[in-house]
């Protein structure tokens, strides 16, 4: 015999694992999915809360960590409270689903409601979190003892197989909350289709794979709780739009004329009932008034027409999606173009098509001078390329950390590539009253960012006291001279006379030992917020 041979012959191979039978694929395959289905809609309540947070509160960064926070945390605590349940997992992880169904589903309910009459938002949303956080920590011990009954695996392939699908659950459920859940159903109804989705997989789904291992009674009685919750779920649904205008009355002192919630903020119209004098119609985004019909006419003469003085043949106007900057702007005939960039294309719509605003604007935005363009600002700078003789800037107040970057000096700096030498830009800078701070902070990043400014301020009965900067590039010579240009229209608020008056600041509203704000240090957001909260 050759004993080398015989020693270098390859040992004879292990027998290949026998694979699973049919059935065992088909039900690891449609507890996967419910693993799939339950992560998405977990992540999708997660985004909802800190969506509704930013819309009602407005500071999405400090909405978004305790939301966040609190979740994680419960989910923590939800895994603990979840091991006794695993010697009943099937009906266990049932109602688990079930309750995370309702709760998650009736959670922008239950938490509008607390804003909009219980006046208790930070309360409510810290107890929904961490009930929906709790609900979703025990999903995931009670998933494993559920894929270990099905066929056996090593602890590591397990966890690999269940957060693998997990994870990508939770991507789909991100996607799907701004691309497709709120554009088609806004956040309520978004809510609880949300909450429908989660109560049918998680419980359907495990039921009919463990049907063989369930009383036929413990079946009935989780397939009745399910359908309670849909009951519940659906009538929510039904009477969704009544349930969010009463709400949203609440908020509001004349009655509501539209509402309607986009992917970037709550745009709400009111209207009074004027048994004498003129009507109110007032604009509110995310709860802050935009504007009055009945002095709006101040704020707008205030903002546009100094920055007119000197050559407009092209204007650009950032922000102002209302179109009443736009108004005061094409009443000049020797303006040749005007492009609008504002971020919410359902603002401009209904700056075309809404009455109320039409008769205000003078339909503005059909002149054939205009051009509108629906972006965020800073990015269309960065990508911008021709020069603009005047820029009219009508951004909100900067008390989000979106709204910050947009009075930050970098976004002046993209400002000058779009300026010629002898430009003039006006800002809005708030109220020098209310918040002084954020007012003086808005012009030494303006300075920051090679400006040379002149600051004035008006009353606007409907706002109080407020601010604006009138800028031009450049560090060298005098500041820009606050005029009306000869040929101006006439006016019914604003004259020379006005203007010289309105350069004067009282003693305790004159400029403050304030720091320039930048995207990484965004100090005006911390100015505004300081000193509008008791307001």
């Amino acid at each position: 015999m050759d004993h080398t041979l015989t020693a270098d012959r390859p040992a004879t191979a292990p027998p290949a694992r026998p694979r699973p039978p049919a059935r065992t694929r088909g039900a690891r395959f449609l507890l996967l999915l419910a693993v799939f289905i339950c992560a998405a809609c977990g992540l999708t309540y997660e985004l909802a809360l800190t969506a509704l947070g930013s819309y009602l509160i407005g500071n999405s960064v400090t909405q978004t960590s305790v939301v966040l926070a609190v979740m994680v945390f419960a989910m923590g605590i939800g895994s603990l409270a979840a091991k006794p349940l695993q010697k009943r997992a099937v009906g266990g992880f049932a109602l688990v689903e079930g309750a995370l169904a309702l709760v998650g589903g009736l959670s922008v309910l239950v938490l509008y409601i607390a804003f909009a009459w219980l006046r208790i938002y930070m309360p409510a949303m810290v107890a929904v979190s961490f009930a929906v956080g709790l609900l979703i920590g025990a999903e995931i011990p009670l998933l494993m003892t559920l894929l270990q009954r099905i066929r056996r695996q090593e602890a590591g392939s397990a966890v690999a197989d269940m957060f693998a699908v997990d994870y990508v659950g939770a991507l789909v459920g991100g996607l799907a909350f701004p691309f497709l859940l709120l554009p088609a159903f806004g956040q309520l109804r978004g809510a609880l289709v949300v909450g429908a989705v989660n109560a049918v997989a998680g419980v359907v789904v495990v039921l009919w794979i463990f049907r063989r291992e369930t009383r036929r009674v413990v079946r009935l009685g989780l397939l009745a709780g399910m359908a309670a919750v849909l009951t519940v779920l659906g009538t929510v649904f039904v009477m969704a739009d009544d349930i969010e205008v009463s709400a949203r009355q609440q908020l509001y002192r004349d009655p509501i004329i539209h509402a309607e919630t986009t992917p970037y903020q709550e745009i709400v119209f009111t209207r009074s009932t004027a048994f004498t004098g003129t009507a109110d119609t007032r604009l509110f985004l995310n709860g802050d008034l935009q504007f009055s019909s009945v002095d709006e006419y101040r704020y707008h003469e205030a903002l546009v027409h100094p920055a007119l003085s000197k050559k407009r043949s092209s204007v650009l106007i950032l922000g102002g999606g209302d179109a009443l900057a736009l108004r005061e702007v094409l009443r000049y005939d020797d303006v040749e173009e005007v492009t609008l960039v504002d971020l919410d294309p359902a603002m401009t719509r209904l700056a075309r098509s809404f009455a109320p605003l039409v008769d205000l604007n003078g339909d503005a935005l059909r002149d054939e001078r205009v051009t509108v363009v629906n972006a965020d600002a800073f990015n269309w700078l960065r990508d911008a390329s021709r020069r603009y003789d005047a820029v009219v800037i009508d951004f909100p107040d900067p008390d989000t950390a979106s709204l910050a970057k947009l009075y930050s000096v970098e976004f002046y700096h993209l400002l000058g590539r779009v300026l010629n030498p002898d430009s003039q830009v006006l800002v809005q800078g708030g109220s020098p009253f209310f918040a002084p701070k954020t007012y003086w902070s808005i012009a030494e990043t303006l300075a920051e960012a090679g400006y040379r400014t002149t600051p004035y301020q008006v009353d606007v009965p409907s706002f109080g006291n407020w601010g604006f900067l009138l800028a031009v590039p450049g560090t060298d010579g005098p500041p820009p001279p606050l005029r009306l240009a000869p040929d101006t229209p006439p006016l019914k608020f604003l004259d020379a006379a006005l203007l010289e008056a309105s350069t004067v600041f009282p003693l305790d509203r004159r400029p403050q030992d304030v720091r320039a704000s930048t995207l990484m240090d965004p100090t005006v957001l911390e100015y505004s917020r300081r000193e509008w909260q008791n307001y």
